[in-house]
């Protein structure tokens, strides 16, 4: 898991030309909001997009959610003007640079090189603020490994479905164009597979992108089960009804989240000098090793994340 494990379960989506919006996600349960300069603000309104962005930053009232920033991406003439302006203004009151459409680690080493730039000039923390680097084309998820690798601050992997169809052709996912018995999900599953194993290879979070029937709760529950399932750290929001759902899917069960606290006090007494310095014992009727001990570290990472507050506590046997 992340060495630097923030609550991502939701990531909620919010224009930066919409001062309302920005101010109301400042009441909604999102584990994180990423104030966008990219797709969902129009051209001439990107100047005006980053201003309302570092006025609502410095104002705060974001306590508790990851403060992120989608810029454009480097092959526009936006991108080096997004990044300065939002980090020079607003630099302390942010966690996190979001870069679309990576498809080189270069394009990672010029954002790091920038940002460093601007921490030092002006007496931020350097190496602080992190890089999100979203995977939206064949190209950048051929170079996967080589961007999550890119810079210490990579943090996340995201995928970005829409822009992938698009690069890679996938007209079969056309609504009414799928063959009969035919599942979406089965097109998505390498590409999330992939980035999954490169996100764990390289010690980042995964996460997946956006459901864009935000009024079919079912159905975004339904493909972030699927994500959760394999393994994924959260989705993207696009509504606010969307975020309680996504909140639920990615955070473990309370029994399972107990469950793995119970193992890792456990297999730590067990493994110590007092507990018998054993290498696998019974946690009631259930054997535990350290493959236990990993699993169960997975899902208290996630809960602790989460917020979650354990109900159970382990007692040492007697001797």
């Amino acid at each position: 898991m992340s060495q630097q494990l923030r609550a991502r379960r939701s990531n909620l989506a919010v224009p930066g030309s919409s001062p309302k919006m920005l101010d109301k996600a400042r009441g909604l349960a999102a584990d994180q909001v990423f104030m966008d300069i990219e797709d969902a603000v129009a051209p001439l309104a990107k100047p005006e997009a980053r201003k309302n962005i570092v006025a609502a930053l410095n104002e705060g009232g974001y306590e508790g959610k990851t403060r992120t920033v989608r810029v454009n991406d480097w092959t526009t003439q936006w991108t080096y003007a997004d990044v300065i302006e939002v980090v020079e203004g607003a630099g302390p009151n942010l966690d996190c640079i979001m870069l679309p459409k990576v498809q080189t680690a270069d394009q990672i080493i010029a954002l790091d090189l920038l940002l460093t730039q601007i921490e030092k000039s002006n007496g931020f923390e350097v190496g602080r603020i992190g890089i999100e680097a979203q995977i939206e084309n064949a190209k950048g998820l051929i170079n996967i490994d080589a961007i999550a690798q890119a810079s210490p601050r990579v943090e996340t992997l995201i995928f970005g479905p829409a822009d992938f169809m698009a690069s890679i052709n996938m007209k079969s996912l056309v609504v009414g164009e799928q063959p009969p018995g035919y599942d979406v999900g089965d097109a998505y599953h390498y590409i999330l597979m992939r980035i999954l194993m490169a996100a764990r290879a390289y010690d980042k979070q995964a996460i997946d992108g956006p459901y864009l029937a935000i009024k079919d709760l079912e159905g975004y529950r339904r493909v972030a089960g699927r994500s959760a399932a394999l393994g994924f750290d959260g989705k993207w929001v696009l509504h606010p009804d969307q975020v309680a759902a996504a909140n639920e899917v990615f955070s473990p069960r309370q029994d399972d989240y107990d469950h793995s606290e119970m193992i890792l006090d456990a297999y730590d007494y067990f493994t110590s000098a007092a507990g018998g310095a054993k290498g696998a014992v019974m946690l009631g009727d259930e054997m535990i090793d350290e493959a236990s001990r990993k699993m169960a570290l997975v899902v208290s990472a996630k809960g602790r994340a989460a917020g979650m507050t354990r109900t159970t506590t382990f007692t040492a046997p007697e001797a």
